[in-house]
Formats: C-alpha cells, sequence, structure tokens
C-alpha cells in the first residue's frame, strides 16, 4: 500500500527531525521546512497528502502559510502545532481549513492519529483545548468588519500574537509588560469592534500585518 506524502514544517530543527524519525516508518516525509515562506514557495512541486504547520514560524507564520496553502493544494490537508492553548486560535485555524490542531505538549503518537484522522476526511483537535472552542465558533459567526487603522506599536503586538506567541512571550519580545501587551490587546479588539482573539487574528492575516 502506498504511503501517505507528508511535508513537515516547524522553525525548531531538533523537533522538526523527531517528527520526521517518529512519523517516518508510517508515512513519507517527503519535505521538512524551517519557516512559512519557503513552505509556501515549495509545497506543491511535492504534491503532499498532508501539511503539519507550526503556526510560530518566521518569514510567514503557519496560519498566513496555510491559507495560501489551501488556494494551491486545496486537497491537501493542514495540520496546525502550536504552543498557545487558546481555544479562539483553534477555532481561527478550522476556519481557515485546518484538518487537526494539536498542541506542541500533546504525545507524537497524538500527532500520527491527528493525520490518520485527516486522511480519512475527519478532523482532529487535542482534548486539552476542545472545551473553549464552541463559543468561540459562535463568536466567529459575529465578525463585523473593522474600519480603524492600528498604530506601530499596535500591530507589532498583533503580528507577535498572531504567530501563536502568548502574552508574555509577546512582552519579552518587545520589552514591554504582559499587562500593556494586554492593554495593547483590548484596546484593539474595542478600537476595530472586535470581540474575541479569533477576529483579531483574521483582521492580521486580512490586512498583511502578519508575514506576507
Amino acid at each position: 500500500m502506498k504511503r501517505a506524502r507528508i511535508v513537515l514544517a516547524d522553525d525548531h530543527s531538533l523537533l522538526l527531525g523527531a517528527f520526521k524519525s517518529f512519523l517516518e516508518p508510517e508515512f513519507e516525509v517527503v519535505g521538512t521546512f524551517l519557516d512559512g515562506r519557503t513552505l509556501v514557495e515549495n509545497a506543491k512541486d511535492l504534491s503532499p497528502d498532508v501539511i503539519v504547520i507550526d503556526i510560530g514560524m518566521p518569514l510567514m507564520n503557519g496560519l498566513s502559510a496555510g491559507q495560501r496553502l489551501k488556494q494551491d493544494l486545496p486537497a491537501t490537508k493542514l495540520i496546525y502545532l502550536t504552543m498557545n492553548q487558546d481555544p479562539d486560535l483553534a477555532a481561527e485555524a478550522f476556519k481557515l481549513g485546518a484538518s487537526g490542531y494539536l498542541l506542541k505538549s500533546s504525545a507524537a503518537s497524538e500527532l500520527a492519529h491527528a493525520i490518520r484522522e485527516a486522511l480519512i476526511g475527519r478532523s482532529y483537535v487535542t482534548p486539552l483545548i476542545t472545551e473553549g472552542m464552541v463559543g468561540s465558533f459562535v463568536q466567529n459567526l459575529k465578525r463585523k468588519k473593522p474600519t480603524h487603522k492600528l498604530t506601530l506599536r499596535q500591530k507589532e503586538v498583533l503580528q507577535l500574537l498572531a504567530e501563536g506567541r502568548s502574552m508574555k512571550e509577546v512582552a519579552a519580545v518587545l520589552n514591554l509588560t504582559p499587562r500593556t501587551v494586554a492593554f495593547h490587546k483590548y484596546t484593539m479588539m474595542e478600537q476595530l469592534k472586535l470581540k474575541t482573539g479569533a477576529e483579531l487574528i483574521q483582521y492580521a492575516i486580512r490586512n498583511s500585518i502578519v508575514g506576507a
């Protein structure tokens, strides 16, 4: 039986190697990439059945990369990996066409299971975050189109949040306090008339605030 073709994308080379070693006995890993832009530029030539994408990658974050990959490879299944447990982020990933969503703290066997589920047309979400997703989907249906422009600092905060970083991580990168980052996040949501973090992330993608 022909093995499914898998592409892996993660900016941590050690993790990438570990995933490849674990998956190769069952699947054919046809490509590995360290950033979203290189993934988008090369994935089509590899004809993958499934692409496993880290959300927080450099040059182009995983959600933006996945959105473009779905245009070029509509039949290819996308499975997202992240360290962020925010159910809003998971909801946004599925809205953009995900077939699976796992935390990096999940067992490697869970990734293999998610790939199997995707290959037969099912979706898989790690049990670690499913509880909060129903509310996120409901809020997504009420999305409003924002019209206000953001400041440079707000864009910096939003780009990092959309890459899957926590508010604490954003604070460290920008040399701010987590409280200040939270202030910027909720100010943007109020300013743009958005109700959830998922809406804010979609705004970032649609307005090219995240990696282009």
